[in-house]
């Protein structure tokens, strides 16, 4: 069995879910539409240069989870995947997990967004796992702070690389796919990696050493 891991946003997804789930927030009034825009546009703009605090963009971006009980965040969070995942979705990113499904591939979204935003994502996509930065849920309500280590750069690699021991899996014969050059230290470490829609850094990296570039958008 070969691994066929994706990145989420901006690789299968024509967009990033994390960016839109905070302006979804700003859009249905659940937070200030000034100072919050403001700083999600920012932290966006940090993770796109390489230069993103994660420790301070989670305190961020999960502090609205904990002002508000599950049952009114499942109603947001539904709305919110219908309005605003569902029309990013890429056709011929479904085509592509096709193949690998049709080749019997394990098919893995690791993701640096958050377990409450992108497992209803994972799930419209049939993947057969998901690694994503995990929010503390405690007495029915979330914390607003993480468990474990989140999925962002190096993270990655570890989380996977402890899902890896867990199942008894090796890297063999992976595949992972790939806009971020923040995603490096995965890329490095598969058997074929692919840049999908690569951001300008990440398209160097990836024709300097002859990996394959691909595009899941309509041209």
């Amino acid at each position: 069995m070969a691994l066929a891991i994706f990145d989420l946003d901006n690789t299968l997804l024509a967009g990033d879910s994390d960016h839109a789930w905070g302006q979804f927030l700003v859009d249905e009034g659940v937070v200030d539409s000034t100072q919050f825009k403001k700083a999600n546009d920012q932290f966006y703009q940090d993770y796109l240069n390489g230069s993103l605090d994660m420790q301070k963009y989670l305190e961020f971006s999960l502090a609205p989870l904990a002002c508000h009980p599950l049952d009114e965040l499942l109603t947001l969070r539904q709305r919110f995947i219908d309005a605003r995942i569902k029309p990013l979705i890429l056709a011929q990113a479904e085509d592509l997990l096709a193949k690998h499904r049709h080749q019997g591939d394990y098919l893995m979204i690791i993701t640096a967004t958050n377990r409450f935003v992108t497992e209803p994502i994972a799930e419209l996509f049939a993947v057969d796992h998901l690694i994503a930065t995990d929010p503390e849920f405690r007495n029915g309500r979330y914390t607003g702070r993480i468990t474990g280590i989140p999925s962002f750069q190096g993270g990655k690699v570890t989380r996977l690389q402890h899902w890896l021991e867990s199942n008894e899996q090796t890297l063999e014969g992976s595949y992972f796919y790939s806009d971020s050059h923040n995603d490096l230290p995965l890329l490095e470490l598969v058997t074929t990696p692919v840049a999908v829609d690569p951001d300008k850094t990440l398209a160097a990296t990836a024709k300097d050493k002859g990996w394959t570039i691909l595009s899941l958008r309509n041209n």
